[in-house]
């Protein structure tokens, strides 16, 4: 194994953004690579992933989670190889996820560490399918939105990370009909012919309320909300009688610098009797193993399938997070580094 390089480059945070992040809010730093204390691990990173969460934590407000301090290194998903330790809990060679991403090298607490296993699934589907946005589909889901057989269901944002999971787990688990939204013809018909959606549409063709009426004009039981703004609104127009939103993200409104007016039709949630629940899937971690074993054999037999999008070089890290924003990756947008 080389010798390990006494520096490293790593992304950090230098103004707090107002609306669209732009690149000088951002400096990619070489800093000095520290040894391992005891219980730790130094772990170079091979893939790190971009989120959208994360545009809230370059925010100076109170949240669910700390904000990224200006001066110092950013913090995401990330899964590398061990090559010190003074942990009996990992052996140099090991792979392992956690959460000290946006750099090159990390010193990771070990019991912060999850280890992995390259033969069980590629190191990447760790960040995705396997990982934080997989749970996150399968807890919001099957607990939050308390999918029943025969529902029917409607995806924002479907051909996400997140979405696309969703609408497949939809179908495997009983739905009568699962429709979708997405940004681009291609992602429509990748939603229909490889993820089996059995409706989608582009949300920039036309207002969201008319497509979603003509894609499921019987209404919507459940909707899983990526997007928020129009698409909420809409959803909460189609949605039969005591229909479930879970709500796990609102990308339209991350980078919006006034108020949201939509959506203006909160007062059928009385009508309809409907609940909306908040998703954080740091909630849902009593879920994991089940997940990993029912959502794992759904990968291996081909039932559920699932994309990535790939963006090499840690100096490309801010470029793979903005378009992210603009909706440019199909599934999971990762950042891969030298394997």
């Amino acid at each position: 194994m080389p010798a390990t390089p006494t520096t490293g480059r790593e992304w950090h945070l230098v103004a707090r953004p107002h609306g669209w992040p732009k690149p000088e809010d951002f400096a990619l730093r070489e800093t000095e690579i520290p040894e391992p204390g005891e219980g730790q691990i130094l772990v170079r990173n091979i893939h790190l992933s971009v989120d959208p969460y994360m545009r809230g934590r370059m925010n100076d407000v109170k949240s669910y989670v700390p904000p990224y301090e200006l001066g110092e290194p950013m913090q995401g998903g990330a899964v590398g190889e061990v090559v010190a330790s003074r942990s009996d809990a990992f052996q140099v060679g090991d792979h392992v996820l956690h959460h000290l991403g946006w750099r090159e090298y990390a010193v990771v607490d070990a019991k912060l560490g999850v280890k992995v296993d390259e033969a069980l699934a590629p190191l990447p589907a760790y960040l995705g399918v396997l990982g934080m946005p997989g749970l996150t589909a399968y807890a919001g889901l099957l607990e939050v939105a308390a999918l029943k057989e025969g529902d029917v269901v409607f995806v924002s944002g479907a051909a996400g990370a997140v979405g696309s999971l969703v609408g497949q787990i939809a179908k495997l688990k009983g739905a009568s009909r699962v429709i979708g939204s997405a940004g681009s013809a291609e992602k429509v018909k990748l939603l229909v012919e490889e993820y089996g959606f059995d409706a989608a549409f582009n949300y920039k063709d036309g207002p969201v309320a008319e497509q979603l009426k003509e894609a499921a004009p019987d209404g919507i039981d459940v909707y899983f909300d990526n997007v928020g703004g129009e698409h909420l609104e809409a959803a909460i127009g189609s949605m039969n009688t005591h229909g479930r939103i879970a709500v796990c993200g609102m990308i339209a409104q991350y980078n919006a610098t006034e108020p949201n007016p939509a959506p203006r039709n909160l007062i059928a949630i009385i009508a309809k009797r409907l609940r909306i629940e908040g998703l954080l899937v740091a909630d849902h971690r009593h879920l994991q193993q089940r997940f990993v074993e029912e959502v794992g054999a759904w990968v291996r037999s081909g039932e559920l399938k699932y994309r990535e999008t790939t963006v090499e070089g840690i100096e490309n890290t801010l470029d793979a997070f903005l378009g992210l924003l603009r909706g440019e990756n199909t599934g999971k947008m990762i950042v891969s580094l030298s394997a």
